[in-house]
This record gives C-alpha cells, structure tokens and sequence, in this order.
C-alpha cells in the first residue's frame, strides 16, 4: 500500500531528485537533508532464522528514541537470502511484511527510509555476477521488492551493502541491470548505488580490479536520473571500523573533502551510509570534524545513517550509540547536534539538483 500523499512526502521526492548541477544559493550551505541511523538486527543471524531468536527489526521504543535526536531517516539492513529464499523466485510473504511493517512504523515518525540488502554483493556466499547468482537474479531481486515500495518517495532502494571482491566495471553491470528492472517495472524512488572496495570514500578514487571506482562508477544509467552514490567511511588506521582506536581522523576528513569535490565536479550526489567511531574523546572530537565538513558542503551530500544502532547491540560493541538502561552514549551528542544543526526549507529541498 503506497502511502499518503502529504507535504513532507512532497519534500522526500523532490529532495530525491539530485543528478543535476544545483543552482547557487542559501540552499546549498543548509547542509544535508537526511540526517540518520543504521537500525542493524535484521541482517543477524543465518538466512531462515527464527525471529527475535535469531534477529529483529527495530522496535518503536528505538525507532522514537532516534526521531527525538533530530533524525529523519534509517538505514535498514536485512539479508536478501531471508527475503528470497531462492533466486528467481518470490519474496517471502512473512518476511516482506516484517520489513513493510517497520516502513509504516517509520513513516509514523516521520522518518524515512533505506532498503539495505546487507549482503556484500553476495548471496549464500557466491559473487554476484557469477551462477547462479547471476547479474540477471540480482536485477529479478530488485524488480520484486521495487515493485512493493514504487513511488513510495519516503523508501529509498539502497542496491547492495560494501560490495567487495568484485571488480568494479563488474559490479557497475550488475547495478545497471538492477536500476534497469526496478524502473521498468514504474518505480521512480531514489537509486543509492554504491562502489567495489567495501564502497570506501578513502579509495573511491584509487585503482583496483575493474578500475576506480570514481572512474568506473560515472557509467551508471538510470532513465530517470534519480540516484546518488553511497559512500562508508571509518576512523581507525585502515579504515574497516573494526577498532576502537581513531588514528585516521584526519584521513577520514580529507576523505569527506575529497568526494565532495569528486560529487561537484561530476554534477552528483553523495551519502554516507556507514561511519562510526568510540566513545574516546578523541574519537568523538574527529566524528564532529567530519559532521561539519559534511554540512559545510551540503550541495553535494545528501545525508548520513551513522553506523550502529538497533535494540540488540551490546554495550560492549565501541561504535553503537543504542542506549542502554537510560544511560546515552557519549557520540549521541554531537549526532543530535548534527542532526539538528541547519537543514534546508522544505521549498529549498524540492528544488535540489532540479
């Protein structure tokens, strides 16, 4: 069922809009429009696990915790072996709803939306691109889930979590072929497509199989021009966010820079949809830098989903802002204080890369 039409709906889907040069003015120092959170806990788990014993969805309790910060969307990753159990043919009746139930949660806050297939270009650990997980099965995924969210401007179709181990003129073909099915099929939403490289804005520009990704990746088609690239950046000395040490700051900014000129120069768009870092004082000093710069160039970023959140995550895990026993995590405040810093007027975010 597509939801209501409403102004703020309006805002989402001109706000979509973002292939295009934007024209000069007080829009493009208002920063990103979305502002958010990666809700993890539907990627836990072996495909075919039982629910809330092997993974879960946000609850309502986690999902207004993260509205009152100021956010306004989420990144919601689940595994696409769950959601088709076998290539080529149908979604999952259970799980397809478990996923439209947490969209109408969201939309009940406000919030928007991003369908994360978590999965590495991968499915039951083959490559995409090679049988049977062919280029043509990806494409027949996307065109059976775009096909229950068409023209829903609040659910953007994020195409595939860090692919990695593919090379990038490879992956490109891939992501075509599943921009290709999901327009044919009428569905107009906003396309996030990633890079090769587990999608690093460090090494967007740096060569590897297939090419760079900031190279390669200018060749995506999409009839209807409404797509941006996805970008993950971390803090630590390589990069993975699978430290707690911050030693790459600085790189992580310049980082930021680096695709904001890359974004400008190619007339795009941008979003980062995983980045993340400790409690260290340190760490959460580089997480505000980057924040800044972000909003300091808002013309090209279209937004943020900070990495992790989600009613499962431990206390110990260094990078999760989930609050636990009343008691908020120390990177809460400056993520509040971005999500809520200067935004663009409804009108200015309707007219983006129109």
């Amino acid at each position: 069922m597509k939801a209501a039409f409403s102004p703020w709906r309006r805002m989402l889907t001109i706000a979509a809009a973002i292939v295009l040069p934007l024209h000069a003015g007080l829009a493009e120092a208002a920063g990103p429009c979305f502002r958010g959170i990666n809700l993890s806990g539907a990627e836990f788990g072996n495909p075919g696990g039982e629910i809330f014993k092997d993974y879960a969805y946000p609850s309502e309790e986690t999902i207004g915790y993260f509205r009152k910060k100021g956010m306004n969307i989420v990144r919601l990753p689940f595994l696409w072996e769950r959601l088709q159990p076998e290539l080529g043919q149908a979604l999952n009746d259970d799980e397809l709803q478990r996923i439209k139930d947490t969209v109408t949660l969201l939309r009940k806050y406000k919030m928007s939306v991003i369908l994360d297939p978590h999965n590495y270009a991968q499915y039951k650990k083959a490559q995409v691109g090679t049988p049977p997980v062919t280029t043509l099965a990806f494409a027949d995924f996307w065109t059976r889930l775009a096909v229950e969210f068409a023209d829903q401007e609040d659910v953007i179709f994020g195409l595939m979590n860090e692919p990695y181990d593919i090379a990038s003129d490879k992956w490109l073909s891939a992501a075509n072929a599943a921009i290709r099915g999901i327009r044919a099929v009428g569905a107009g939403n906003l396309i996030l497509v990633p890079g090769t490289k587990w999608t690093g804005a460090h090494s967007w520009q740096s060569d590897g199989p297939g090419g760079p990704n900031g190279t390669i990746m200018l060749g995506v088609k999409d009839p209807r021009r409404n797509y941006a690239y996805e970008v993950h950046q971390y803090f630590d000395s390589d990069s993975s966010g699978t430290h707690e040490e911050c030693s790459g700051n600085e790189n992580a900014r310049k980082a930021i820079v680096s695709m904001s000129d890359w974004a400008r120069k190619h007339g795009t768009r941008v979003l980062l949809g995983e980045f993340g870092v400790s409690q260290a004082p340190e760490c959460v000093a580089g997480l505000k830098a980057v924040l800044d710069t972000m909003q300091e160039n808002g013309d090209v970023w279209l937004g943020w989903t900070y990495w992790v959140a989600g009613d499962w995550w431990p206390q110990t895990e260094p990078l999760n802002v989930q609050p636990h026993d009343g008691h908020e995590r120390k990177q809460i405040t400056v993520l509040e204080a971005a999500a809520k810093a200067p935004a663009p007027a409804e009108d200015a975010c309707r007219t983006r890369g129109r």
